[in-house]
């Protein structure tokens, strides 16, 4: 879900200025790791939408967490980019994420806000079938809630597109890396990536998966375990 969208929508950008898309994943993660994760959520409903324009483009997503008794938590990220030359594909990118979250046994609250600012390199081939990105990022969190701070951070992004078997089947997919920080305010290495591959019925409906790859991501009490492989089964609409 998060940020696969942006640069393998340049296809459908360089015919049209504006596109958007609603996915819907049943995640098996609390089933692989019944401990660990045993209280997250069993579908993800993705809203995203990538607008071009003449100085560059708009993007973002919004996330939806949900269990089969309550809405577990509301993630966005939003993006402007401005192209900096005709000549070279580079941008500027700014950014900024942040979100909700209910947990029944302690509550409501709030992911650590964070707004990013760097450039990015995006490139694609002649018929746009293969896009890609990479995005060297200033990180800043702010403080967002009771127990945490501001710091400041760094964001190395990669994301790419590849449509193939005339365009019957879409791989897509990004990965990020960040300094985070944790409960003892001891810096670590976060990783996130979630490629997702997905067979295209026709030009509005596809069927697939996305697997998230993460370490020192999702936040773990029961052990000291780090590193976390959550698939799942979704369907797509492109609007």
């Amino acid at each position: 879900m998060k940020k696969i969208f942006s640069i393998a929508l340049m296809a459908v950008a360089a015919l049209s200025a504006n596109a958007q898309n609603i996915q819907l994943h049943y995640d098996f993660g609390r089933n692989i790791y019944s401990n660990e994760e045993a209280d997250r959520q069993k579908v993800t409903a993705t809203l995203e939408q990538f607008k071009a324009d003449d100085w560059g483009s708009w993007y973002y997503f919004f996330d939806v967490d949900l269990t089969s008794k309550t809405t577990r938590s509301i993630y966005t990220e939003i993006s402007r980019e401005i192209n900096l030359s005709k000549n070279l594909p580079l941008a500027a990118h700014v950014e900024y994420d942040g979100g909700l979250w209910h947990a029944p046994a302690i509550g409501n609250g709030s992911y650590q806000q964070a707004g990013l600012a760097g450039i990015a390199y995006n490139g694609h081939n002649a018929d746009f079938s293969k896009t890609w990105s990479v995005q060297a990022l200033y990180k800043q969190f702010f403080k967002s809630y009771e127990g945490t701070h501001s710091y400041a951070s760094f964001q190395l992004t990669g994301v790419w597109g590849l449509n193939f078997l005339d365009n019957k089947m879409t791989f897509s997919g990004f990965i990020d890396f960040w300094r985070g920080e944790k409960a003892n305010n001891h810096g670590c290495l976060v990783i996130l990536s979630e490629p997702q591959l997905w067979y295209n019925v026709n030009k509005h409906f596809s069927v697939g998966t996305e697997v998230e790859f993460s370490n020192n991501f999702i936040v773990n009490y029961y052990n000291d375990k780090t590193f976390f492989v959550n698939p799942t089964l979704g369907v797509k609409w492109n609007l």
